[in-house]
């Protein structure tokens, strides 16, 4: 069994607009503001249950506001928007760096199928 990535960087970008994470076994990621906040680790985002998740709409030019850590083992993104509970392990950071276009892709068809853009507030 591999260990847990460790990020060795963590900046912010573009104003708050991109978050980019690098590992210690050399990957980089540059995540948008965007797939962090409509991705979400919340349960206020993800519910308790695969049926509870939310589609969020809107957030095509949100930006994070601030970056806090938690523990040694995640960071917490704050949001212009207000939000601020998702708790982001090392290991989603890397999970959503790695899966960033299929994740980004199925997020779109979402909002397509429930009538929602990325400019008009959502479900939340």
């Amino acid at each position: 069994m591999s260990e847990e990535p460790w990020p060795t960087e963590i900046k912010l970008l573009e104003g708050g607009r991109m978050l980019n994470v690098a590992f210690d076994d050399g990957a980089s990621f540059a995540l948008t503001a965007e797939l962090l906040r409509t991705q979400s680790p919340s349960a206020e985002v993800q519910g308790h249950s695969p049926e509870e998740r939310v589609t969020v709409g809107g957030k095509r030019n949100v930006a994070i506001i601030g970056v806090a850590p938690v523990g040694n083992y995640a960071i917490r993104l704050d949001f212009d928007d207000m939000h601020g509970t998702g708790i982001y392990t090392w290991g989603y950071l890397r999970e959503l760096g790695e899966g960033a276009p299929a994740i980004f892709d199925a997020y779109l068809q979402e909002l397509a199928a429930k009538g929602l853009d990325r400019d008009r507030p959502g479900e939340r």
